[in-house]
């Protein structure tokens, strides 16, 4: 029993000179070292910023290295130089020189003054709320003017159309009798005529065409930003919705409408809000006439739908030549005739 106890006690010593051991090794690593930058500074615990900034200017200036001219001198200096610059470093934050004065007043909880120091030090300097808020903004910018790049590519695309272009000029008749009118004032060049009718062309479209999709007139609604500030009153609104849906629907067995056919209709096609949106009237107007919000119709349908395309590729020649490739290479497949 004796030996017993006398290998516990062993151990426990042990142990308690290792963690010492590893504590002194570790606190080399972190605020002044075995400093005390109190010390080092030549101040009190009590010192106000002032008083540690004054102390801190007057060392500064007498252990400044390029006052000491002497190798060795010069070398003393610039060490306690670093000493002064690092205790004025810590001491002159408030909440670091609050982690310090903890770590002197509770020295055996050291692994959690490790923690503090590396803690702080790797933390970023800028608020991330602000970080947050320039990145949002950033987003926000391109997301509203890549939306007007699209839009007007789209109205550039559609001018060029015959057929949107003829409706135009049919519906600017009014407008392009005033064009003649002008005209016969000062003449003005085939290029300017051409440009002028193009403007007119340009707002005819933009004001009677409904450009649907992702081509769609960009609104301030869809910025990232306005997007983030309505999401409590977008959330709410999802919540009754689907809470309406299975009253009306679920609980109450009611028929569908024309709005909630059309939606079963996106979900079983896996489209977006705005691929859904971007598709013609007269195409949705098909679904709701072939009744595609029934489970059993849609899943015919869409095999009917896969059965054409299979068809379609089948006879495409561009087609034919890439499966020609590879089933005669396979997939990945590269050889020195390929090059």
């Amino acid at each position: 029993m004796i030996y017993y106890y006398k290998g516990v006690i062993f151990i426990i010593l042990v142990c308690h000179i290792t963690l010492a051991f590893t504590a002194d090794h570790l606190l080399e690593g972190i605020y002044c070292g075995k400093e005390n930058c109190y010390e080092v500074l030549g101040v009190t615990r009590e010192a106000t910023k002032n008083e540690i900034g004054r102390a801190y200017r007057q060392l500064a200036k007498r252990f400044h290295p390029d006052l000491h001219r002497g190798e060795k001198e010069k070398k003393e200096a610039e060490e306690k130089f670093k000493q002064i610059a690092t205790a004025y470093e810590i001491l002159r934050d408030d909440e670091e020189r609050t982690d310090y004065d903890y770590m002197l007043d509770n020295p055996q909880s050291y692994y959690a003054h490790y923690y503090r120091y590396y803690r702080r030090r790797l933390a970023p300097k800028v608020d991330v709320r602000i970080v947050l808020a320039v990145t949002i903004t950033i987003i926000s910018i391109i997301q509203y003017y890549s939306a007007w790049s699209k839009y007007d590519t789209a109205i550039k695309y559609f001018m060029t159309i015959p057929k949107y272009r003829n409706r135009a000029l049919d519906i600017s008749k009014a407008e392009a009798k005033e064009l003649q009118v002008k005209n016969k004032g000062p003449k003005k060049s085939k290029a300017e005529l051409k440009e002028e009718q193009d403007r007119i062309i340009r707002r005819v479209i933009e004001e009677n065409m409904d450009i649907k999709g992702a081509y769609a007139k960009p609104e301030i609604m869809d910025i990232l930003w306005i997007q983030i500030i309505i999401l409590p009153y977008t959330i709410s609104y999802y919540i009754y919705w689907y809470l309406r849906w299975f009253w009306k629907f679920t609980i109450l067995k009611q028929p569908y409408g024309t709005e909630e056919k059309l939606y079963i209709i996106r979900k079983y096609m896996k489209l977006g809000l705005h691929q859904f949106n971007a598709l013609e009237d007269e195409e949705k107007q098909e679904y709701l006439d072939e009744e595609l919000w029934i489970k059993d119709n849609f899943t015919v349908w869409k095999e009917k739908k896969d059965e054409e395309t299979k068809k379609s590729l089948a006879e495409n020649n561009k087609y034919k030549q890439y499966r020609r490739y590879i089933k005669q290479h396979g997939v990945g497949r590269m050889t020195f005739d390929d090059s």
